[in-house]
């Protein structure tokens, strides 16, 4: 048994039927694990969330900031953005059992000595209080109450972990780090102004992973989100955003022996 972990789909799902036929994936003994961004942007978001659901056990999904914003605009229409291309999922005839197999999928996903997270974590949180937080948010957004927590969501705010947040807050800073989260300052203040290359961020600012004493630093982590990071493996970090939607590569990564295999984007580069 292999298990791959996959970047941002993000409805590409040409793409990803290639990457697959690719690795030669064999869905009876391999695995794959997908970072997040199922959805949105792409041409196919509708057929890419059919395919992953109906792979059972054979496919593992922590949710992105797009699987989110999935969530909230099937509830809140008035949030839908210009960009959006989730209308086909709302026309569906299986819309709510696709949105509702959405809404049970977590946050964070650790076996094998990997965590699998979309975006970040905070340097005050070390791998049980990470696996304590998704649980925390994931009963949430599981429970019948899951809408008054989406509409609520959105936010800058808190943007510092505390022990004392409380309620809604604390909920809104667990989602954000784990699917939202890029740079940072020294103490864990997220910062979502900057989302560009290492580098180009202001000086007080950090990539998450980089910040001194970082308590999740002995543990091997895969994300995405961050597709101008592009692939990167660096101190137990393994970023897979390589761009597919944006007309750049799809990429896996083999956990057995760290090998990369990418296939080239078709998809027109976007604005």
């Amino acid at each position: 048994m292999s298990i791959y972990a996959i970047g941002d789909v993000q409805g590409c799902f040409n793409e990803l039927l290639h990457l697959l036929d690719y690795i030669e994936f064999n869905e009876h003994t391999d695995q794959l694990w997908f970072v997040g961004d199922l959805v949105n942007r792409g041409d196919k978001s509708l057929e890419t969330l059919r395919f992953v659901k109906n792979l059972g056990t054979a496919a593992v999904t922590v949710l992105g900031n797009h699987d989110i914003h999935l969530l909230v605009t099937a509830s809140f229409p008035e949030r839908t953005k210009k960009k959006d291309t989730l209308q086909a999922i709302f026309n569906a005839s299986d819309r709510d059992e696709l949105l509702d197999w959405l809404r049970q999928q977590p946050l964070f996903h650790y076996a094998h000595d990997f965590g699998l997270l979309h975006a970040g974590l905070p340097p005050q949180w070390d791998l049980a209080q990470t696996q304590i937080m998704a649980t925390l948010a994931q009963n949430a957004l599981r429970s019948d109450n899951y809408q008054n927590v989406l509409e609520q969501l959105y936010g800058n705010q808190p943007d510092l972990w505390s022990d004392d947040l409380e309620s809604i807050e604390q909920l809104r800073f667990i989602f954000n780090c784990f699917t939202r989260m890029r740079f940072c300052d020294k103490f864990g203040r997220l910062n979502f102004e900057y989302n560009g290359e290492l580098g180009s961020q202001p000086a007080h600012l950090l990539p998450w992973f980089n910040v001194p004493e970082r308590k999740t630093a002995q543990t091997k982590l895969i994300f995405g989100h961050w597709s101008a990071l592009g692939f990167y493996k660096k101190n137990n970090c393994y970023a897979l955003d390589t761009g597919c939607v944006w007309g750049r590569e799809l990429t896996a990564l083999r956990l057995d022996d760290m090998q990369r295999f990418s296939v080239t984007s078709n998809q027109k580069p976007r604005l």
